[in-house]
């Protein structure tokens, strides 16, 4: 299962208060509370972290490698993957994220993808995505709050798997 996603939040902080938060992988990871234990593998590119949840009958416990590419114009790339032998299913996502300046503010654009296969994958399409989106919107509004966020603009994507 294949899901493509992207919003931009309008945040209260400047772009440099921005762009240092989510330079810090262990911040970031704290908002999203299925994410754990993250750990240095060879910084500042390279992370180990632990995901954990459950969707529907499946609990999911998946060793993360994480590779974050930052570029010198506030946009960044993170790959993450992982497997979880217990359910034998695997997890893989490629995010991007921009920081803009915003008037007094900034934006920050979330934009990406993730994929699902395995035994978990079988809950269905629906399934999967409300939780992606729940996710996604798990992040958005814990960087609002540490930020000052001014709410969410969806964009709207076409996904593969429609």
């Amino acid at each position: 299962m294949l899901q493509d996603f992207a919003k931009t939040i309008r945040l209260d902080a400047g772009p440099d208060a921005v762009w240092d938060a989510v330079n810090d992988v262990r911040r970031v990871a704290s908002w999203v509370s299925v994410v754990r234990d993250v750990r240095d593998v060879d910084p500042p590119r390279r992370y180990a972290a632990l995901l954990e949840d459950r969707l529907g009958p499946f609990a999911m416990r998946a060793d993360l490698d994480l590779t974050v590419d930052r570029g010198d114009d506030r946009r960044m790339r993170v790959t993450a993957s992982g497997e979880d032998r217990q359910v034998a299913s695997r997890i893989s996502a490629t995010i991007e994220l921009v920081v803009e300046p915003d008037g007094t503010g900034t934006s920050l654009g979330v934009t990406g993808r993730y994929e699902v296969t395995g035994k978990v994958a079988t809950l269905g399409a629906g399934a999967i995505r409300k939780k992606g989106d729940k996710i996604l919107q798990e992040f958005l509004d814990n960087a609002s709050k540490e930020l000052g966020g001014r709410g969410p603009t969806v964009e709207p994507v076409q996904s593969p798997s429609s």
